[in-house]
């Protein structure tokens, strides 16, 4: 498979033709063409924050090479030791998986790396379950529209930071109808807790994010979890960077991104978002926009 090609406006290199080239560095984000193992053993123990990823599912895509599922959860086992040992003691783990499927059945990938990750002792917070409308239509079971992220962490003295991810309400204006608070609002004016059920658009040819990638993560899913889980200025890492969406959560938000992968098409193109991100010219779409707005005109 031949590299994709990215590039970026920039003042690094006044060489190339009118000023266009790969955006090489940025003060807020390591992020590197390196095997994970190799990339995360360079980093200091307890180091990050929030490690969010989505590995891939070992199922044949272009990016992954298909093994047997023994294999699949060795090289698993391995990254999520490193996880694991760069992790601080109040961060978070988020890992995002959905099915390997094998002659028609399928294989649910949180339920077979679970285990992986109660060896180092961690806690299971949530399962939360990333519902989409578009995908395969299948014909011999029912079409596949979730996935699930497994939230851990090392300890009951963890980030959790409600009021920057609260959605509207359902009902805002309800009231009390009786008791000492009667006649004030019921609900939190801020918004209610998002649930363990995110309905959030997967990445599709008519996405606004869309990039060359075929199983990208959309920027708001991760945004979501580096808002409730990370404060300013900690670090956020993506072992299996992709075209870099972790990355531009991270940097949104002001935190420092961390991450890396195998092949150098991604990596530049990962680059040539953070610079749109910094230039200001970055498509996203909003966290928390709704699905269907049926007041929408």
């Amino acid at each position: 498979m031949a590299p994709r090609q990215a590039r970026a406006y920039g003042t690094l290199d006044s060489q190339v033709e009118s000023n266009i080239h790969r955006l090489k560095r940025d003060a807020q984000a390591t992020i590197a063409c390196e095997n994970n193992l190799k990339f995360m053993r360079a980093l200091p123990d307890e180091s990050m924050n929030l490690i969010v990823t989505s590995p891939p599912y070992n199922i044949g895509k272009e990016y992954e090479k298909r093994t047997s599922q023994e294999k699949y959860v060795e090289d698993q086992a391995a990254c999520i030791a490193e996880a694991v040992r760069l992790l601080s003691p109040t961060g978070s783990i988020c890992w995002q998986v959905g099915n390997h499927v094998d002659s028609g059945e399928i294989f649910p990938l949180d339920i077979i790396l679970y285990p992986l990750f109660k060896h180092h002792g961690l806690q299971l917070r949530n399962r939360i379950v990333w519902t989409f409308g578009h995908g395969l239509h299948c014909q011999k079971r029912f079409s596949g529209r979730h996935e699930t992220i497994l939230w851990f962490t090392k300890s009951d003295d963890y980030t959790f930071n409600l009021d920057p991810i609260r959605i509207p309400s359902k009902y805002p204006n309800k009231k009390h109808f009786k008791g000492p608070n009667k006649g004030e609002l019921s609900s939190n004016p801020l918004g209610k807790n998002p649930s363990d059920v995110w309905d959030i658009p997967n990445v599709k040819s008519n996405h606004v994010e869309k990039t060359d990638h075929p199983c990208q993560f959309p920027i708001g899913l991760v945004e979501r979890l580096v808002l409730a889980l990370t404060n300013e200025g900690e670090s956020v890492l993506d072992p299996y960077l992709g075209v870099g969406s972790s990355a531009i959560a991270a940097l949104k938000h002001n935190r420092n991104a961390y991450g890396c992968d195998l092949d150098q098409g991604y990596i530049d193109i990962a680059w040539d978002r953070i610079h749109q991100l910094r230039a200001g010219t970055l498509r996203t779409r909003p966290m928390n926009k709704p699905v269907y707005d049926p007041d929408a005109k």
